[in-house]
C-alpha cells in the first residue's frame, strides 16, 4: 500500500497544471502485479484536461492489463480527493470492486470502493440496446 502511494506521490511531481496548480498523481495496481502511474495534464480548454486516474487506465490497458485491484491518488489538498465523475465511469468499465486510497501530501488518507462512489455505472444506454461487454 505504501509503495503504491509513494508511486502516486512521485507521479504527482510530474503533473502539468499551469492553470489550476492542482497537481494530481495516481498509481494503479493491476491484477498482473504491474503498477501504472499517471499525472494530470491540463489544457487551456479545460474539458481536454487528462486526469491522472485516466492516464493510469490508459497506460494499464496499453500494457495489456484490464483487471485493476487498487488505485492510489495523491493531491496537495486539505482533504483526500476522490476521482471525478468521468474518471469514476472510466474506472467502472473495468469493474466496481476497485479499492481507492486517496491521500494528501501531508499524510491524510481515506479509503473507498469504486462501487460506493458510482452506483449503477452500467445503467442507461447499455441496457436499452443490450450491448455486450467485450
Amino acid at each position: 500500500m505504501e509503495s503504491l502511494i509513494d508511486a502516486a506521490a512521485d507521479a504527482r511531481l510530474r503533473a502539468y497544471a499551469p492553470y489550476s496548480n492542482f497537481k494530481v498523481g495516481a498509481a494503479l495496481y493491476a491484477g498482473s502485479g504491474r503498477v501504472c502511474r499517471g499525472a494530470n495534464v491540463e489544457n487551456v480548454s479545460l474539458g481536454l484536461t487528462v486526469c491522472a486516474e485516466r492516464a493510469c487506465v490508459t497506460a494499464a490497458v496499453e500494457g495489456g492489463d484490464t483487471r485493476f485491484v487498487r488505485l492510489a491518488i495523491v493531491t496537495d489538498s486539505q482533504k483526500p480527493a476522490v476521482p471525478c465523475g468521468a474518471c469514476r465511469q472510466v474506472l467502472a468499465e473495468f469493474g466496481t470492486d476497485l479499492e481507492i486510497v486517496a491521500a494528501t501530501v501531508s499524510g491524510d488518507r481515506a479509503r473507498y470502493r469504486l462501487g460506493d462512489l458510482i452506483p449503477l455505472p452500467n445503467q442507461g444506454i447499455l441496457e436499452t440496446f443490450h450491448v455486450e461487454h467485450v
